[in-house]
Order: C-alpha cells, then sequence, then structure tokens
C-alpha cells in the first residue's frame, strides 16, 4: 500500500512509513521477512511463531536497528533463501558485524547467524529471540528439550510467571492445529524463555544467554558468535484435513455475557507540565476526566513548590486529586512522608489518595540480580497513613506490571493497588505496539489472581515511555522515529495513537479496574499539543476524543461486545442510569475494514467518525453526527466510530 506523506503524518504522527515486509512462501509454510527478522511465520495460515530474530542490545537494553546490506532474496514455490549482513557500530568506536541466512522449506525454516568484531564490542545480549504467540497457546501443552538431553512434558504459563518459565533449553514443540506440530531449535547457546506478557508484550521470549550471567558483557576481539535456529513442521494429517484459513468479509460483533462497571478516567501531571496544564484546563476545560494523577519524585528535586504547583490546579479542577510519591527512604519513613504531608496541607492541595512507592522500585530487578536496599514495604505504608490519616494510601508499582508480580505487595494494607504498562519496551513497530493489546487481559488476570478484588487502578500506560526502569534512560528521539523505550513516541499524535488508547479501555474493560489513566493534560504524553511539536500548538490530539468518551461513560454499566476478528477490531459499549448507551468502535489496523452490526439491534443510532477525513476538523473540536443506516459500516485504518442510542 502506497501512503502519502501527510496522509502518513495523520495516521502515524510521522511521515516516516514502516517499509512493508517481504513476503516469504514456501508450501504451506510463510512469513513475513523484514528489517533483518521473520514475522508472523504461520503454517496452513495458522501463526506458529510471532517472530524469529537476531537482536544486539546496548547496556541499557536498547535494540540496536542497523540497517542491512548485500540483501538477497530467491524465491520458488517450494523454497526460499534470504541472505544479508548488517553493522551495528557502539559509543565507543566499536563495530560488530552481522551475517545470516534464511531458509525455508514446506516442512522446515533455518535462521543462522554469526556476529564477528574486530574491535571487541559491549552488549546486553547479542543473539536470537524467538517469540511464540500467546492467544490459543497461553496455558497449552509443550514439550522442552534441555541442554543436558533430558525432556520435559509441560505446559506454557496461563497466569504471567514472574520469572522463567523455562531454563536451560535448547527445543521447544507445541501443537499449532490437530495433526500438526511445530519444533523449534535453539543452538549456539543456552536458551531460556520469559513471560513477555509481564511487559505487556504478546508473546513468550527464548533468548539466548541466561539473565544470571553478568551484563553487560564483552564480545572480545577476533571473537565470533555463532548460532542456529530450525523450525520444524511436522503434519500428520491427510490432504483432506488440511485448510488455508483466511480473514474473509466483514467483522461480526455481537454481544457477550460479560458485564460490569467501567472505570474512571485519569489524567497524569508531571511537575515540569503543572504549569500548562493549569493553562489548559482554563482555556480547554478537563475532558471530563474524573481525577488528576500528579507526580512527586523528591530525588528529582521535588518539593514544596511542586506542591504549590499542584495546589493551584485545583482551584480549576473539581475532581479527585491523588498524588503518586516516589518514597526517597534515605531518611526516616515517618519524617520523609510528614515532611511531603505538611507541603500539602501548607499549600491547601485538597488530596483524595496518595499512591506511594518506594523509589528504588521503579528500578527492574531482573532474574539473578540481587534486590536493592530497601524498607519494608509495610513500614512505607504505614508511614504514610500516619502521615495522611484522612485519605486513602495505594501502593504498588511506579513502573509495570513486570515489578508488581516480581516484588508483590502486601497489599492488606492498601485501599488499593496500582501499575501502569508500556508498550514499546522491546519493540516499537507497528505491529508490535498493537499487538501488546492482546496481553492487557493476562495482565489484568493475573493481577487479579494475585490480589482478588482489591481496587485495581492502572496508568499513566501510554505508547511513549514516561521513565525506563531496565536502564539508566528512556530513548531520546528527535527525529521523530519507532523508537524502543523512547519517552517521545510519534503515534501519540495521530489517529494511531487514539485507536491504541480505545482499543485498550476495551481490552481492560472486563477487569473492574477503579481507575484507567491513558495520557497527560499537556506535554509529549497530553492531549493537546504544546510548542515546538508537530501539530499546530493548541490543537487536540485524536486522542483527547477518546479520553473525552471513556471519562463521559465512567461509572456507567459495561457491556461485553465480541469480535469475530479482535486482531482488527475492537469494540467498547456502555449504559448509563438513565439508558443513555454508546458503543466505540476502533479498527486497529493500517488496512479499512467492513464491520456487520446486524447482531448488536442498534436502532436509531447517531455515529460520529474519527479517521483521516475528519481529523484535521477534530483537531479545532468539530466531529459532525449523522444518522446510522446500518447495518455495516466502513472503517478506514485506525478510525474510530461512536454510535450513541438510547436503550427501549
Amino acid at each position: 500500500m502506497t501512503i502519502s506523506a501527510d496522509r502518513a503524518f495523520l495516521l502515524y504522527g510521522t511521515t516516516q512509513v514502516e517499509p512493508a515486509p517481504t513476503e516469504l512462501k514456501a508450501g504451506r509454510l510463510t512469513a513475513k521477512f523484514s528489517g533483518g527478522a521473520l514475522r508472523r511465520i504461520a503454517y496452513d495460515g495458522i501463526e506458529v511463531l510471532r517472530a524469529i530474530s537476531f537482536l544486539v542490545r546496548d547496556r541499557d537494553w536498547g535494540t540496536y536497528d542497523p540497517a542491512l546490506s548485500d540483501l538477497t532474496v530467491e524465491q520458488e514455490p517450494e523454497r526460499f533463501i534470504v541472505r544479508y549482513r548488517s553493522r551495528c557500530a557502539g559509543t565507543d568506536d566499536t563495530e560488530l558485524i552481522i551475517a545470516a541466512t534464511i531458509t525455508g522449506t514446506p516442512e522446515t525454516l533455518t535462521f543462522e547467524a554469526s556476529a564477528e568484531t574486530t574491535t571487541g564490542f559491549e552488549t546486553n545480549r547479542c543473539g536470537f529471540c524467538i517469540l511464540h504467540p500467546i492467544v490459543g497457546l497461553a496455558g497449552s501443552p509443550v514439550t522442552v528439550e534441555h541442554v543436558d538431553g533430558t525432556v520435559e512434558e509441560t505446559h506454557l504459563p496461563d497466569h504471567i510467571e514472574p520469572w522463567q518459565p523455562f531454563k536451560d533449553m535448547r527445543a521447544i514443540t507445541h501443537a499449532v492445529l490437530p495433526g500438526v506440530t511445530a519444533e523449534c531449535r535453539m543452538e549456539g547457546d543456552t536458551f531460556e524463555m520469559e513471560d513477555q506478557r509481564n511487559w505487556s508484550d504478546a508473546s513468550y521470549k527464548t533468548y539466548v544467554r541466561p539473565l544470571a550471567l553478568p551484563w553487560p558483557y564483552r564480545i572480545g576481539a577476533g571473537e565470533t558468535v555463532t548460532q542456529k535456529i530450525t523450525l520444524t513442521i511436522r503434519d500428520a494429517r491427510d490432504e483432506s484435513q488440511a485448510m488455508q484459513s483466511a480473514d474473509t468479509g466483514p467483522v461480526a460483533l455481537r454481544w457477550g455475557e460479560g458485564a460490569g462497571n467501567l472505570p474512571s478516567i485519569g489524567l497524569a501531571v508531571s511537575p515540569d507540565e503543572a504549569a500548562a496544564t493549569l493553562a489548559a484546563l482554563e482555556d480547554v476545560g478537563d475532558f471530563g476526566a474524573q481525577e488528576l494523577l500528579l507526580h512527586f519524585d523528591p530525588d528529582a528535586g521535588h518539593g514544596r513548590g511542586t506542591i504549590e504547583a499542584f495546589a493551584a490546579l485545583s482551584h480549576h479542577y473539581r475532581g479527585c486529586l491523588t498524588m503518586e510519591i516516589a518514597v526517597p527512604c534515605q531518611r526516616p519513613l515517618g519524617e520523609e512522608m510528614e515532611e511531603i504531608a505538611a507541603f500539602a496541607h501548607e499549600a491547601g492541595l485538597p488530596l483524595d489518595a496518595v499512591l506511594v512507592s518506594p523509589s528504588v522500585d521503579r528500578q527492574s530487578t531482573p532474574p539473578g540480580s540481587a534486590w536493592p536496599d530497601c524498607p519494608a514495604l509495610d513500614d512505607v505504608y504505614a508511614a504514610a497513613k500516619t502521615a495522611f490519616p484522612a485519605i486513602f494510601v495505594g501502593g504498588g508499582m511506579l513502573s509495570y506490571f513486570t515489578e508488581i508480580n516480581r516484588k508483590r505487595v502486601p497489599a492488606e494494607r492498601l485501599a488499593f493497588v496500582s501499575h501502569a504498562t508500556n508498550p514499546i519496551v522491546h519493540a516499537a513497530d507497528d505491529d508490535s505496539v498493537m499487538q501488546t493489546l492482546e496481553a492487557l487481559p493476562f495482565i489484568t488476570r493475573s493481577l487479579r489472581a494475585i490480589y482478588g478484588e482489591k481496587p485495581y487502578r492502572i496508568g499513566p500506560s501510554t505508547i511513549p515511555m514516561r521513565q525506563n526502569p531496565y536502564g539508566s534512560r528512556t530513548m531520546d528521539n528527535p527525529q521523530g522515529g519507532r523508537i524502543a523505550m523512547a519517552h517521545r513516541d510519534p503515534r501519540h499524535n495521530a489517529l494511531f495513537g487514539a485507536a491504541f488508547a480505545l482499543g485498550y479501555a476495551a481490552r481492560v474493560a472486563g477487569a473492574g479496574l477503579e481507575r484507567l489513566t491513558l495520557s497527560a493534560v499537556t506535554g509529549p504524553f497530553g492531549l493537546i499539543a504544546g510548542p515546538g511539536e508537530p501539530m499546530p500548538e493548541g490543537a487536540l490530539r485524536p486522542l483527547a476524543h477518546v479520553v473525552r468518551s471513556l471519562a463521559m461513560m465512567a461509572g456507567w454499566t459495561w457491556r461485553e461486545v465480541i469480535s469475530d476478528r479482535p486482531h482488527e477490531i475492537l469494540a467498547l459499549a456502555g449504559e448509563s442510569r438513565d439508558g443513555e448507551r454508546v458503543l466505540l468502535l476502533a479498527n486497529i489496523t493500517p488496512e479499512t475494514s467492513d464491520v456487520d452490526l446486524s447482531a448488536l439491534g442498534l436502532a436509531d443510532a447517531s455515529l460520529a467518525i474519527l479517521d483521516e477525513t475528519t481529523v484535521l476538523e477534530a483537531a479545532h473540536d468539530r466531529i459532525d453526527e449523522a444518522a446510522f443506516t446500518g447495518p455495516q459500516l466502513t472503517l478506514r485504518p485506525y478510525a474510530i466510530a461512536r454510535l450513541g442510542w438510547r436503550n427501549a
């Protein structure tokens, strides 16, 4: 698909367009080749592996993205061969040269790579990563062969494992469909698997070099790293059982049986955006959000002046105020918490709740690493309750589900538990980001398995990364590219960001959340474009319209809507106490989709669509409504539709 630069900006917030992948085919085995990696490796149309890639990561776990050279692709009906070279340039005038060969036949795929350096090269990881999909595989039987030759009959985890489910791996075999199995064999090093759903990746990742070994490490000058992955398909079916699945016809929606209440919506406020947020509240309002989530970090220099700036916001905002506190834990806990409480009291900041977490817990503790010194969480919570006796005290992590899964908090003392997520921890391409939505129900279900019905909040969860628990910093993104772990992401400005946010809300709707925070008001995580950004200053980002709709529906009864192709269309529906109903739809793909709503029985509904034809007017807060003449609806790439009607 050719996309114009202007249209690319409306969809992605950047004129940089991801190159189309090369389609590879050998009999019933297919794959997509892009950027040196294989994606969506499928057999008979069923996804077998999500990806195989040879990755090199720096000391902050940032992934090198080297350009390919000497690329050749040979394609025959029953065979393909891909060869390429690439070069990773280190920050200290070092380099790593990679040579790779990929070969596919109807039953076998091999991916061989060697990496060599004449200078020596520092890295946290150099080698293969293999991704198994989660939908349809979570909890299913697998056979794991270990490096010592022993074989284990086991299962992929259903609830998210905080640590590696399998170590010392040589091969793993799973059922693709009845009569078809796939064995993935790894050679050249010792592999282990981590449950990437921890980071909201939609995959189980088998990777090279156990995390218990030291990192970063150095590949010596003259040393060559050589590895090989072999995927073998064994098909015991006769020809009549073979199938070729394809998504054809409109996406069909129907009512499900799930029900509950939709969460209230929060907006994050960082100290450096407090003044801009105040101006925005005065100018355009609060988008109906039920909470401002105020970030306070004494280690970053936040003090009395920060809280006074937050107090100024309270004069222009009528919703709840929660302050998340990164507790330094460098002085007696009571002294630290009482000082913060005194700042709030003296400034007249009318807090409804505080969310407290030790500052050190914002950094992840990988498997095999020593836990940093930290006071007992019970003591942290007790100090917060003493300092703030009249308001709610919540806990959890200011970072991601990974951290609250690995360091489980004593929730008995808490009014609520909380964590965030981020979709660009490991990869930042469009497909990987949208695929993270698949992992969200597993995250919420896993947390509920730990904490039961404890009130549960999520956020701030945005495409750009607010803080990097896995390195010393978030990544700069001066060119507005698709960069993992970056604190700015162009798609936040665009229809992609709006579709992602609505898809997020739809995926967590069944979790019974108390509150969901998907954005800030201003700044790189905000709903309103600021100075020096690619959108006109003061313009509403497409995301603003999604957040406003979600805030309007807060507290409504949630009605489950089932999509027969949730990888294309996601839906969220709610009903107010007086019978008003709203259905929100998101096309989470770069292709136009037709949607069949006939099973929902909509009558006399109004329709508003936010897409590439209306987004410029929407930036000035203008979206026209029309009568829905159904029962089918066409949604352009990353489009949002809002249908409203009243219960008869």
